[in-house]
């Protein structure tokens, strides 16, 4: 990666790259195939890569939905039911060698400011609580996200406890 990675649109050009990352951590996120990852790109509200501009190399990916979103993930419709307006991060993940530089903190503050700038007020995420997910856990509060909630997904194979954050 080089020192200066940039905040950047996702494009057709990065998907296999963001699929790639997607699916080594496809535990904390879910496995997505390249034409499901392309819908979803497309579908979201705001979605964005951190990279080396002059290559394919993504360090950091965010994926995000509006609450009126054509999406059936259960922990987005936790949200739907509970909220008239929201963004829902629905993944964000750091290769491994690119940690600890920011950039998780600069795609939620970059998604804080379109999200404002478009009269969101909230940001809501989950986290794995079982596979527990510590470090997630850690980040979301540091970013000010305050836990609301907590279910069982996919049959009882997963538990997550879900987050907001105001804006």
């Amino acid at each position: 990666m080089t020192n200066d990675p940039q905040i950047q649109p996702v494009s057709d050009e990065l998907l296999d790259a963001i699929l790639d990352l997607n699916n080594r951590h496809a535990t904390e996120l879910s496995w997505l195939e390249r034409e499901e990852l392309a819908a979803l790109t497309a579908r979201s509200f705001h979605c964005r890569i951190i990279g080396a501009p002059e290559t394919d190399e993504v360090a950091a990916f965010l994926m995000s939905f509006e609450q009126d979103a054509d999406y059936g993930s259960p922990n987005f419709h936790w949200f739907k039911t509970r909220y008239p307006r929201f963004v829902y991060v629905d993944r964000v993940v750091v290769d491994p060698v690119a940690r600890g530089r920011g950039h998780a903190r600069r795609l939620y503050e970059d998604l804080f400011d379109v999200a404002r700038a478009r009269g969101q007020a909230i940001v809501t995420a989950e986290v794995n609580a079982d596979p527990p997910n510590p470090a997630s856990d850690a980040f979301h509060t540091a970013m000010d996200f305050a836990p609301v909630g907590e279910a069982d997904i996919h049959g009882g194979a997963k538990t997550v406890r879900y987050y907001v954050r105001s804006l």
